[in-house]
């Protein structure tokens, strides 16, 4: 009923998605960054709370995205700031951070919001924010976890990724690691020509830009 009630407030102020819930699980008592925007420490209840709150966002018009993709709640730093390390081993990452995603999923979640972060048990590429790793957005979210929907970035403006190329580089990394949507580029001139130069250059194919609008056009509906 909340859930409803706060998509009919955004849908009489004009907005069509809100990045919300946040589905991680706030197993570190010194992450300053999540603690109270989490459900808890329970990857169970958290999962049951997020469902509820998403069920009721979608029935009342409103696209509701999980976040933060693989799960920000294991860190004693804040991806605003830094690019914080999950170095957690697969297993627990299974249990615990992406349990919350899975159940979203199968609940039908619209989107997923991409978190900044270092994860070396998904990509041991070192210092690659898991924004710019295609084995987990594509790889992971998409394909093993069957993830349909819009896929989105934490903000690009974030220190989590600002460092890690330059503008106009790192939305065009994020892009062809699989992500849907590039939140809040740096430089958004720079970031469009860009991607148009990659596309123009057979980098990246007319055909990734199609089917990233089709996803965005059909999330709409």
């Amino acid at each position: 009923q909340m859930g409803e009630e706060i998509a009919h407030q955004m849908k009489r102020l004009g907005v069509q998605v809100s990045f919300s819930p946040d589905v991680d699980v706030n197993i570190n008592p010194a992450n300053p960054v999540i603690n109270d925007r989490s459900f808890g420490e329970n990857p169970e209840l958290v999962a049951r709370k997020a469902i509820a709150y998403m069920t009721g966002l979608q029935r009342g018009g409103v696209i509701a995205v999980a976040k933060h993709f693989p799960g920000h709640g294991d860190t004693d730093q804040d991806s605003h700031k830094t690019l914080p390390m999950v170095s957690a081993f697969r297993s627990r990452l299974d249990s615990v951070e992406l349990y919350p995603f899975k159940r979203m999923i199968d609940a039908g979640v619209s989107g997923v919001m991409v978190a900044h972060l270092e994860v070396p048990a998904l990509d041991t590429t070192p210092g690659l924010p898991s924004t710019m790793s295609r084995p987990i957005v594509t790889d992971l979210l998409q394909q093993q976890m069957d993830f349909k929907g819009l896929v989105i970035t934490d903000a690009l403006n974030m220190k989590g990724i600002a460092n890690a190329d330059k503008p106009g580089e790192i939305e065009l990394r994020a892009l062809k690691a699989g992500n849907d949507l590039l939140l809040f580029p740096q430089d958004p001139v720079k970031a469009i020509a860009r991607i148009k130069q990659a596309v123009d250059s057979g980098e990246v194919t007319e055909g990734l830009i199609d089917s990233t609008c089709l996803k965005i056009l059909r999330a709409k509906e």
